[in-house]
């Protein structure tokens, strides 16, 4: 019996860590180069010890500026594995989540054309452990995405003079 439990577990574990690296691959080329900048930044970080793999999206949203230009802003979690920092594994079996480590709570904001992120404005990159993230936070990450789209100077029709 204590067998047959112990192997739902390992199935079930399997099955969710191979459903979390579906949903990174699942997401749109554009979504995947915001959540990489994330994780690029992060690996980065001296006080940042883990690898960590993406897990779930929160929340998006997108705004068109006009002439091919867009503005993205993308709530998701990442969850830390069991492999070095900096490592490139992403096969799940070979890099597992660790169970022991509060998950990340990461946002990022940036502006593209065609499918290329612009380095104007400066990407926004906000990644924080969950347990630690407030909801002043999450204002001030929604906030930073408005004031993007806000400021992004496209001339509207009204704007054009002919």
């Amino acid at each position: 019996m204590a067998a047959g439990l112990l192997l739902l577990v390992c199935a079930v574990a399997v099955l969710y860590s191979a459903e979390a690296q579906d949903s990174y691959n699942g997401l749109p080329e554009i979504y995947k180069k915001g959540v990489d900048l994330a994780m690029q930044q992060l690996s980065t970080h001296a006080r940042v010890q883990q690898h960590y793999r993406f897990l779930k999206t929160v929340g998006k949203l997108e705004t068109e500026g006009g002439f091919g230009m867009r503005y993205f802003y993308h709530h998701f979690h990442l969850k830390p594995t069991r492999c070095p920092k900096r490592t490139t594994e992403t096969d799940p079996q070979r890099c597992p989540y660790r169970n022991d480590r509060p998950l990340m709570d990461c946002a990022v904001c940036y502006k593209t054309s065609g499918e290329q992120i612009e380095a104007q404005p400066n990407p926004y990159v906000h990644c924080i452990q969950k347990p630690r993230f407030t909801e002043e936070m999450k204002k001030a990450r929604e906030d930073h995405y408005k004031k993007m789209v806000y400021h992004s100077g496209a001339p509207t029709l009204l704007a054009v003079k002919a």
